[in-house]
């Protein structure tokens, strides 16, 4: 018996695929400009939303979708290049923070302005607010799904 939608299958693929084309395409806009990738533009826009303590590395990895351990080795070129710093916890040698730093911040408002150059070109721009709303809501549910 099939229990699911005949367009399901098709619509989860052309996410996947829409999705790696625009992180490919914001990727290379950040990586030309501004020396990181998509993915530590991400780490340091969680990183800069946390308190001044900064964010476990547990958080962090799941706010972006990651494994921790994916996290930590993210964060190593991050840290010699004095934009993050790792702070670990006094009680468990497992638990560490990121903390973004002075120069974190200023490359990610750097990197914040090529984003907003980038996604003027996209088709999202051309919705009204109530479409954009209803995508919104359909992306959280398949978040939510975890």
């Amino acid at each position: 018996m099939n229990d699911i939608a005949p367009h399901t299958e098709a619509c989860v693929l052309q996410l996947f695929e829409s999705a790696a084309t625009l992180e490919r395409q914001l990727d290379r806009g950040l990586s030309s400009t501004r020396g990181i990738s998509f993915s530590e533009y991400r780490l340091l826009t969680v990183t800069a939303g946390t308190e001044a303590n900064g964010i476990p590395r547990i958080d962090l990895a799941h706010a972006v979708g990651l494994t921790p351990s994916a996290v930590t080795r993210a964060l190593k070129p991050l840290e010699k290049l004095g934009y993050v710093t790792t702070e670990k916890s006094e009680r468990d040698a497992r638990q560490s923070r990121a903390v973004i730093t002075a120069a974190g911040r200023e490359l990610l408002n750097d990197a914040q302005a090529v984003m907003r150059d980038s996604l003027r070109t996209l088709p999202l721009n051309k919705l009204s607010q109530q479409q954009v709303s209803d995508f919104r809501t359909r992306l959280a549910e398949l978040r939510s799904t975890r």
